[in-house]
């Protein structure tokens, strides 16, 4: 799972939160839920819920931010 694949399923208040804290490499376990629940791929999380984000998709983020 990539946030590319999956942007477009996100909600918009997950994206807003993306694009306001693009420099958060273990998203909190709130939005990591938020995520899961739109997402039609298999998502890891560690054992406290959070998800932490690849170099691709902090790459990804930054992006979508500047645009």
């Amino acid at each position: 799972m990539t946030l590319k694949d999956e942007w477009d399923r996100l909600d918009p208040e997950t994206r807003q939160w993306l694009l306001e804290n693009p420099g958060c490499v273990m998203l909190p376990r709130t939005v990591t839920a938020r995520i899961k629940q739109h997402s039609v791929g298999l998502i890891e999380t560690d054992n406290h819920g959070q998800l932490m984000l690849s170099r691709e998709d902090l790459d990804f983020i930054r992006e979508k931010a500047r645009t």
